[in-house]
């Protein structure tokens, strides 16, 4: 007769290779090459329609980056409604580039939230009820998906045109998917660092999904930081970014 203590174990062996077996792994993803860009804060001014009530105020990202782990903190405000989002990203830089280990994010009228990559354990960890993902190398989370970008740019500018289009695996709040950024045209833009020679590259979202749309403006001669950028909602909301001044460290 089998040892009830084994049996025990046995059972929960069985449930958690039941559990992941309902939790999606990441796609494989390409080791690209990248280049970090050095540190620097970026001030914007925005526009936004916030359901229906369309703001002006300004915007922010701290970019701090070293040999072996980073920063991002990303924040817009309205002078009427305070913080509209507030995205903080933090991790280590690994053989992919960048490796999350939190991503947290507060928007307007809304509970602050936070997702945990635990790297040692392989997995994602959401807020609420929402399975664990696993992990495979390679994910980003939705601010640090734009630094990734733009390191990838640096790193390889010649490949880095229209229609060459770029994919990673990104974890929003509960689940993640595959963001495809397509190179669209070279464009010039002016701002108040004058004018800028840009790539817009966008990111469509599948049809039907309601995810984000995002369009960047991104700037060779500056660091290939974006100088402009909009996220655009399914409900209509959006917010839209330009460049005022860019600070190096």
């Amino acid at each position: 007769m089998m040892n009830f203590s084994l049996l025990k174990k046995l059972q929960l062996l069985l449930c958690s290779a039941l559990l992941y077996s309902c939790v999606p792994a990441a796609l494989a993803q390409d080791k690209y090459p990248f280049n970090l860009p050095p540190s620097a804060e970026l001030n914007y001014t925005i526009k936004a329609n916030v359901r229906g009530l369309i703001l002006d105020g300004t915007g922010s990202i701290q970019w701090t980056g070293a040999r072996d782990k980073y920063r991002l903190l990303f924040e817009t405000r309205a002078a009427l409604t305070g913080t509209l989002l507030l995205e903080n990203s933090e991790g280590k830089i690994d053989a992919f580039g960048f490796a999350p280990d939190v991503f947290s994010i507060k928007r307007f009228r809304k509970e602050a939230i936070s997702v945990l990559f635990d790297r040692n354990a392989s997995q994602v960890n959401f807020p609420g009820e929402a399975p664990p993902h696993l992990l495979q190398g390679g994910e980003q989370d939705r601010l640090s998906v734009l630094w990734q970008l733009l390191s990838v740019a640096r790193a390889a500018p010649a490949r880095f045109k229209p229609g060459s289009a770029w994919t990673f695996y990104v974890l929003g709040q509960r689940d993640g998917e595959a963001w495809t950024f397509q190179v669209s045209e070279a464009q010039r833009l002016r701002t108040p660092l004058g004018e800028v020679d840009v790539l817009h590259v966008v990111r469509m979202p599948p049809e039907n999904s309601g995810s984000q749309q995002l369009d960047i403006w991104l700037a060779p001669k500056y660091e290939w930081f974006p100088v402009k950028f909009r996220i655009s909602e399914g409900s209509g909301d959006y917010i839209e970014q330009n460049i005022e001044r860019i600070n190096k460290k």
